[in-house]
């Protein structure tokens, strides 16, 4: 009987898809089973495997319609949230040649905060304009306005943080004046949790875009990862290299602008998961993109659903804000990293 041989680095390469793959189905099923009803594992899987048509094992009803219709979406949504945001940074630090670049920090989440609240408190294009169209706007506005004041500038890093924090507190400042004059009560506290990081509210309509989203990320995200390699030694050598600057620059902002925004209207401004994973994944995994870009959307995911169970579970039976629970983990991260920039410099 002859044995299929496979290279060192392919063989190396399945083992990690392998246990990346494990790891996310173990992750999900513990996510479902962790509640105020707790779900043993095995009737996780049992209810998904009948779902799916592999098996017909008797599963308690009441588990059934929890898992379906409450906590697999929820888990899945975390998920591709965690991910699409790890990629938002990998891609971000890259093009800006900034270790602090993410989402969060250049103000695009608070973009994206203003124009869902303004679509769903001011009312704007009801009918024509949703939630996601309308926080997608709302981050590109922040990008734009970054770009804008970091146009020109030498020492770009820094300006570029420093023009992140200026959106920051502009968009911010719009989204709590539309709030204060805008919003009943019930709007504003529904609107404030929010803002700080929920998955309470997302069903299998949510799951669907921002899969199809992330994956479009992420597939586009690959495809140009070797630009992304080249950009890592800055703009005048990826042009030396023949590569197209400035239209490759448009499209990986824009697509992380999309997936921004996209995850902003869904579960509300969550911060530095963009920033801790990739750091994390690059000592890792080193500094080449394309597996930097897998291992940072799968960790992405592993993330934020670790970060779900927590918010559910530290102050049961109340529910923190998850982008409570990413700041915690965060902030730290940052501290750490403005401390290594500074004794390098």
């Amino acid at each position: 009987m002859s044995t299929v041989y496979l290279p060192p680095r392919l063989f190396k390469r399945a083992t990690l898809s392998l246990a990346a793959l494990a790891l996310l189905v173990l992750m999900v099923g513990v996510a479902v089973g962790v509640g105020e009803l707790p779900i043993p594992l095995q009737t996780t899987f049992d209810s998904i495997s009948n779902k799916l048509g592999l098996s017909a094992v008797p599963v308690n009803r009441i588990h059934e319609t929890v898992i379906w219709d409450f906590r697999l979406s929820r888990a899945l949504v975390a998920a591709c949230s965690g991910a699409g945001l790890a990629l938002c940074g990998v891609v971000l630090q890259c093009l800006l040649k900034n270790a602090l670049a993410e989402p969060y920090v250049l103000g695009v989440s608070a973009g994206a905060s203003a124009g869902a609240v303004s679509v769903v408190v001011l009312g704007l294009g009801t009918g024509a304009v949703s939630l996601s169209a309308g926080a997608f706007t709302g981050a590109f506005a922040a990008f734009v306005f970054v770009a804008l004041l970091t146009n020109g500038a030498r020492g770009g890093s820094e300006r570029t943080i420093l023009a992140g924090v200026a959106a920051s507190q502009l968009f911010n400042a719009v989204t709590a004046y539309i709030i204060s004059t805008s919003a009943n009560a019930q709007q504003a506290r529904d609107v404030m949790f929010w803002l700080l990081g929920s998955f309470s509210g997302v069903r299998w309509p949510e799951f669907s875009l921002v899969l199809t989203v992330v994956l479009l990320g992420l597939a586009v995200c690959l495809w140009y990862a070797k630009a992304l390699d080249a950009f890592t030694f800055g703009e005048d050598a990826a042009a030396s290299l023949g590569i197209p600057v400035g239209p490759i620059r448009l499209i990986l902002f824009s697509i992380t602008a999309l997936m921004a925004a996209t995850i902003v209207s869904m579960a509300g401004s969550i911060g530095f998961v963009g920033l801790v994973v990739p750091h994390v994944m690059r000592y890792f995994f080193g500094p080449l993109h394309r597996p930097l870009l897998l291992a940072s959307a799968v960790a992405g995911a592993l993330f934020m659903m670790l970060a779900d169970i927590v918010s559910r579970t530290a102050i049961a039976p109340q529910t923190l804000p998850v982008g409570v629970v990413t700041s915690l983990v965060g902030v730290p991260f940052f501290a750490v990293i403005l401390y290594r920039a500074r004794r390098s410099a």
